[in-house]
């Protein structure tokens, strides 16, 4: 087994929660929010671009996918570790999470999930009806993703398709339908996490290829920076179609060119075969989060 457990202990679970509360908050990854982050950023800019010119984005539905969010990543992660406890137990990254150290029973886990679905349940209904019947499809997503590790070199698309279905959920949230500029925020989005999963991969390649797990790092291997490129090429690609289509001004590619040049700075800078430097890298999307909202809002308000 190579590198290190990825739950870093003494932080503020440890600290602050009781015990026994502990391994569920490990499970659901509150530790750890990034994952959460690149979930709500497609939804956060959906919201934003439907907005109307002249108007702020609505603050409840923000609020109300942030929530959605932190419950349905948790969710996800839950799954993923059910569907994966053997292997994360012969990992060193991962031996040390709840299901993998027998923290928590698969009965807990279970039980866990089911809290976790039925606030999410609550939350989606709390949307318009076709948005209601898009996240309920979204569930097929997250009980498949898991699963797509052992069956293609590519879990990475799946996963994109996944995490970045509140690009489709925003707009029907607002608008109660969906039209050209959702589904190229969609696409965007997905060549986005196949760029940023990558990356992410790369940190457990040795222990995937030992114990047979798929992924794109594997596959793309010494080639994966060329194909890089063209997943950050696509993404932006895709981006300026959503901007186009939604009738964006110049603030919006303003900060469309911001998530240009930090996409093109981790294409530069990374070094695939330093686990530490890919977490970093990894995490650091939530910039390109963050830039492409700034610019999509002060566009809406001003433009």
């Amino acid at each position: 087994m190579t590198g290190a457990s990825d739950i870093a202990m003494g932080d503020w679970i440890d600290r602050f929660v009781p015990a026994g509360i502990r391994p569920y908050l490990r499970l659901a990854r509150l530790d750890r929010p990034i994952g959460t982050w690149l979930l709500l950023f497609p939804c956060w800019w959906s919201v934003c671009l439907a907005a109307a010119p002249g108007q702020g984005p609505d603050l409840r539905l923000l609020t109300l996918f942030a929530v959605g969010a932190i419950v349905m990543r948790g969710a996800g992660c839950t799954i993923n570790d059910i569907a994966d406890r053997d292997f994360d137990a012969k990992v060193a990254r991962t031996a040390n999470r709840p299901l993998a150290s027998g923290a928590l029973s698969l009965k807990q886990a279970f039980a866990f999930l089911g809290l976790q679905l039925g606030l999410g349940l609550l939350v989606l209904l709390q949307f318009p009806l076709n948005a209601i019947w898009l996240g309920v499809a979204s569930l097929v997503l997250v009980a498949a993703y898991p699963f797509m590790k052992r069956i293609t070199w590519w879990p990475q698309a799946f996963l994109g398709l996944t995490f970045n279905w509140g690009a489709l959920l925003g707009w029907a949230a607002v608008t109660g339908g969906l039209s050209a500029a959702p589904v190229w925020l969609y696409a965007g989005g997905i060549f986005w996490t196949l760029f940023y999963d990558t990356i992410y991969a790369h940190q457990d390649k040795a222990d995937d290829a030992l114990i047979g797990i798929k992924s794109t790092a594997l596959r793309l291997g010494t080639q994966t920076k060329p194909w890089l490129f063209g997943f950050g090429a696509l993404t932006i690609v895709c981006f300026s179609l959503a901007m186009i289509t939604s009738g964006s001004g110049w603030i919006a590619y303003i900060g469309l060119a911001g998530v240009l040049i930090h996409l093109f700075w981790q294409l530069h800078d990374v070094d695939l075969d330093d686990a530490k430097d890919c977490l970093n890298k990894f995490r650091s999307n939530r910039y390109v989060g963050w830039i492409l909202l700034f610019g999509i809002v002060l566009d809406r308000l001003i433009t």
